[in-house]
């Protein structure tokens, strides 16, 4: 029983480091700016096979470094259909930072990050081939916030995606 309520007391502390945990906010692509994305973007309808469009492009010149949003841990690396190559980082609050459409990954499974580091480059790959280069950002809480759901297309989804654009702003 002791054991059970260690494991559970110890949960609590992570827990609330995770919450704890400042976040130090950058834009993800050197040197871009607010006015390399379009800030509608986020849940944009229609958008391919995903309905809407959960995140943002940050538009970029092949190649260019792309940066860690936030200190982290790199959770995965690896490439698939839709977001080609990419990186997913758990940040502070328990959030996930997917990064997509990289030309090439800079970084491993499991690597800490810092904000600012560098993770790997623009690009275009995944579903993006063909189109300028670009990476696509996406935020997505891993604790729901139910106050966010509303009307629009997938709306309950909006419980654990964030505002890419609103949040960089933030800085």
């Amino acid at each position: 029983m002791k054991f059970l309520k260690d494991l559970g007391l110890a949960a609590l502390v992570v827990l609330a480091l995770g919450l704890a945990m400042p976040e130090r906010i950058r834009i993800p692509v050197a040197g871009a700016s607010t006015r390399d994305w379009n800030a509608r973007s986020f849940w944009f309808e229609p958008w391919g096979t995903s309905g809407v469009h959960k995140g943002i492009d940050i538009f970029g010149k092949l190649g260019t470094p792309v940066l860690s949003t936030t200190d982290g841990i790199v959770l995965f690396t690896g490439e698939i259909a839709k977001g080609g190559k990419e990186v997913l980082v758990l940040g502070p609050r328990w959030r996930l930072h997917y990064f997509a459409h990289l030309d090439r990954i800079n970084t491993h499974a499991l690597a800490p990050v810092a904000s600012g580091s560098a993770i790997g480059t623009v690009g275009a790959s995944g579903n993006a081939q063909g189109k300028p280069p670009h990476l696509h950002y996406s935020i997505v809480r891993l604790l729901p916030a139910p106050w966010e759901i509303d009307g629009a297309t997938q709306g309950v989804k909006k419980a654990f995606f964030i505002d890419p654009s609103a949040y960089l702003q933030e800085q």
